[in-house]
């Protein structure tokens, strides 16, 4: 198999690595980095757990491989929070309304609903639920997340 090296910035942090042609990009940033917070589940793109921000832009790591990554600018949610762990709003939301239960689909939910407040702060619940169309939660029932979702819009919960 062959081999490539890589630089690329997570979180704020610069990294050089060789990994192999066929290394997922969720799987680098686990398994190379550290990045554990990055879920891997169905791994065709289907679930959304394994949603990272990349050149700001939420895309599914199980889809990309680490080597389309050289060069760019990766968020997971472990760069979401603060430095000092203030917890960025849609973390906080979701705690809020209990937006999470078991947690392994939550850092890509709150990858992709960061994702969609970056680029429009204003966002309405509903962009923000379409967005979300795309994840799969088997825990919640959705509803917690729907709650954190109209708090981010500034409605109701």
């Amino acid at each position: 198999m062959s081999e490539h090296k890589i630089d690329l910035t997570v979180n704020g942090h610069r990294h050089s690595a060789t990994v192999e042609a066929r290394t997922s990009l969720g799987e680098f940033l686990r398994e190379g980095l550290g990045y554990t917070g990055t879920h891997l589940a169905c791994e065709h793109g289907v679930c959304g757990a394994c949603t990272v921000r990349v050149d700001g832009v939420a895309m599914r790591s199980c889809l990309m491989l680490a080597v389309q990554a050289n060069g760019c600018a990766i968020t997971t949610v472990e760069g979401l929070a603060k430095p000092d762990g203030t917890l960025h709003r849609v973390q906080q939301a979701l705690k809020d309304n209990f937006g999470l239960q078991c947690g392994f689909c939550t850092p890509g939910v709150a990858i992709t609903l960061a994702t969609v407040l970056e680029d429009n702060p204003s966002a309405t619940t509903s962009e923000m639920e379409e967005a979300m169309s795309g994840h799969i939660c088997r825990c919640t029932g959705y509803q917690g997340i729907r709650r954190a979702i109209r708090q981010l819009a500034g409605e109701p919960a």
